[in-house]
């Protein structure tokens, strides 16, 4: 079969490889669309642990298709059935699995990261990955493309969960990639009275306003006032910062108003992790400060559901297609921030 392998920091193959062999609690999937994220890209400029020239792998998490062959203890799949797959897979017996928090485990392992995953004709979904509930069956109309990236889509909600969206709230996104306006919509969907989003991107400001002409889009050099304005003074009510800037998530505390809730969505990289804030701000203000990072099963179910039922719409989101032998054309314009959502079909 065809597979996109990374061997190290930006090195990355296109390879006939052995079709994978499934054990007898295990599901074989024929991949349709795998969608690129930014932790693809990081993977593919920086290396990853445990990935070199002699150990290899198929990189890529965000993952639909069509089930090829299941194991004779398997049930409740069939060959034949459309689905999309969650990346990640705990141990399933320790504290964070057995409360459903999978994703939080100490041990937990990723189709993508350090399991081969879906940059490829074919995956192998796992035994902890088929018992845990990882492959979601598919809607008849729902689309291979939204369906592979509704997994980014589950991070976000579980972001917002933490942090909390109430009806009528005023929400700041600050960063209008892809992940940015994931948080956008999902917020207007849960009730958000006002979406402002920021972006040092026009051009990707400006995408953002033909998609939803209900968001405020504020420029990088007028992000203060422009919030103040809007909020009358009172500041933001849920802040979301969806970008790798330790200047932005300072910028948040400031920006936050009574009772705020700042969400601290993107990580960074590991050189600029320490982040000056005003603490004074968090206490006299009754701050709230929230990290998220994955999602658990269950919201990754939740997300799936919402495409479903029409409630979000994800196809808009895919702006870039291609096939497999165009991959380093999907990298490329991936990294140059062309577009939002770049997608592999197979």
């Amino acid at each position: 079969m065809k597979a996109i392998r990374l061997y190290g920091k930006e090195d990355l193959r296109l390879e006939d490889v052995n079709e994978p062999v499934i054990t007898e609690d295990e599901v074989l999937i024929k991949t349709k669309s795998a969608a690129l994220c930014g932790t693809d890209i990081r993977m593919y400029k920086n290396g990853a642990s445990g990935i070199d020239k002699d150990h290899p792998l198929i990189i890529g998490h965000e993952i639909s298709g069509i089930i090829e062959q299941v194991g004779k203890h398997v049930r409740g799949y069939r060959p034949g059935m459309r689905v999309a797959v969650a990346p990640n897979m705990g141990c399933g017996t320790c504290d964070s699995c057995v409360s459903g928090n999978t994703h939080l485990c100490a041990d937990y392992q990723a189709l993508g990261i350090n399991l081969d995953g879906g940059f490829a004709e074919y995956v192998r979904i796992p035994k902890a990955a088929v018992i845990q509930g990882n492959i979601k069956i598919l809607e008849d109309h729902m689309g291979y493309d939204e369906a592979a990236v509704a997994e980014p889509l589950s991070c976000v909600y579980n972001g917002q969960k933490q942090a909390g969206i109430h009806p009528g709230d005023k929400v700041l996104v600050i960063g209008a990639g892809p992940i940015g306006l994931m948080h956008g919509m999902l917020a207007k969907m849960q009730g958000a009275g006002m979406v402002m989003m920021n972006d040092l991107s026009a051009e990707r400001l400006a995408y953002c306003k033909s998609l939803y002409p209900y968001m405020h889009t504020i420029e990088a050099d007028s992000l203060r006032e422009t919030v103040m304005r809007l909020t009358k003074n009172r500041g933001a009510d849920v802040i979301i910062v969806a970008c790798p800037s330790g200047e932005m998530q300072s910028m948040a505390i400031e920006l936050a108003g009574l009772f705020g809730r700042v969400l601290f969505f993107g990580g960074l990289p590991k050189d600029r992790e320490l982040v000056s804030i005003n603490s004074n701000l968090i206490h006299y203000k009754q701050i709230s400060i929230h990290g998220s990072t994955r999602a658990s099963l269950s919201q990754y179910r939740k997300v799936l559901d919402f495409a479903a039922d029409g409630v979000i719409d994800l196809k808009q989101l895919v702006t870039h297609v291609y096939e497999i032998g165009d991959y380093q054309k999907a990298f490329h314009e991936a990294i140059k921030s062309s577009g939002l959502k770049h997608v592999i079909r197979f």
